[in-house]
């Protein structure tokens, strides 16, 4: 296993037991996450929002990593996020209160590691499969009729 492999695997962990200031410690100073699935980009602390919105609303989240393809600095993570929505999930849409739904949502992460840090981390995870399973598609329902 290669020396960025081990460290990513050991950032999962970190995000695991909701340890958001060793989150943002394993980025580089310029470093960036952002979230493919609404467009948004966070730097510097902001790179804890994510996690902090996903324990918030899925207190039982649990990253569970299929997958992982090291080439040089680059890892790539085929992994499912799955958890029960027992809080708020803060969307760039609104708030999506509690429904007490359980997701199991594909999600495939990219990541680049500089020195021993993460410089950018791409997340992917399925927006479409995210909101069926919480059962909040209905107005994209409504308008494909």
């Amino acid at each position: 296993m290669s020396d960025n492999e081990k460290f990513i695997r050991a950032a999962y962990q970190v995000a695991e037991v909701q340890d958001i200031p060793g989150w943002v410690a394993c980025f580089t100073e310029d470093g960036t996450f952002t979230d493919q699935s609404v467009g948004v980009t966070y730097r510097g602390q902001d790179v804890a929002q994510p996690v902090e919105n996903y324990a918030e609303a899925f207190p039982d989240m649990h990253r569970e990593l299929y997958d992982v393809y090291v080439q040089g600095d680059v890892v790539i993570v085929e992994l499912s996020l799955n958890g029960t929505h027992d809080g708020p999930l803060r969307t760039p849409f609104g708030v999506i209160a509690p429904t007490g739904k359980t997701i199991k949502v594909p999600c495939c992460d990219v990541f680049r590691v500089r020195d021993g840090k993460i410089a950018s981390f791409n997340c992917y995870p399925s927006g479409t499969v995210l909101f069926g399973q919480l059962g909040v598609l209905g107005a994209l329902q409504a308008a494909a009729r």
